[in-house]
């Protein structure tokens, strides 16, 4: 039972750090700046809809995909870090590119960036992914792999719950508040991007140099 509710604790809050909800709070509320409450909370359902189906895509087929396409995890931090590194530079800029959704034919656009970049890569990126392919290979029975795929809706559950409140939340720190906030994430975002593109880099340099 102690080694259940281990399991449970340590895939819960792994999969909570990574995906870091209160984190996406900034982007999310700047990118839906002039949006009505019923657009920004399309965008969240939509954005955590992707991001979950792709997690437990990746969770159950990880090892699959990568074997089907002949890609690995470290090329999948690469490109990540990539793409961190450029939306955190645009953060720290305060250019962060939004969607102007005047009215319902704005609905394709909508759902385009709900996807990308908001479900993929910045609620379920290379980090939470290779969390939930490791954790689900280590999982030793049906018990711990349940608990693991549970881990996931919750937090999947609680980011949807945080980014339709993030406006109230941004409310309390106040339009410069929000500025300060942006920028600061930007520059962790962009941090975060280094240390991902490098720890992928690292092992594809050593093994085309076949250093051990």
């Amino acid at each position: 039972m102690d080694s259940i509710l281990q399991f449970a604790l340590l895939a819960f809050t792994s999969l909570f750090t990574m995906v870091n909800p209160l984190g996406v709070i900034p982007v999310f509320t700047t990118l839906t700046t002039g949006m009505t409450t019923k657009q920004a909370a399309a965008i969240a359902l939509k954005a955590t809809s992707t991001a979950l189906i792709v997690l437990l895509l990746f969770t159950f087929g990880g090892n699959f995909i990568f074997d089907i396409f002949n890609i690995s995890v470290n090329g999948l931090r690469v490109v990540g870090g990539i793409l961190f590194f450029l939306s955190g530079y645009d953060m720290l800029r305060g250019k962060l590119t939004r969607i102007k959704s005047d009215d319902e034919k704005d609905d394709e656009s909508v759902k385009n960036f709900a996807i990308a970049p908001l479900g993929v890569p910045m609620i379920t990126g290379p980090g939470v992914i290779t969390i939930s392919i490791v954790m689900m290979n280590d999982a030793p029975d049906i018990t711990h792999k349940s608990l693991l795929i549970a881990s996931i809706f919750v937090v999947m559950g609680l980011t949807h719950v945080i980014l339709l409140s993030s406006r109230r939340i941004i409310g309390f720190l106040g339009e410069s508040g929000n500025k300060v906030l942006t920028r600061i994430m930007g520059l962790i975002v962009m941090v975060i991007a280094v240390e991902l593109f490098f720890r992928g880099l690292k092992p594809i340099i050593q093994d085309i140099l076949a250093i051990k």
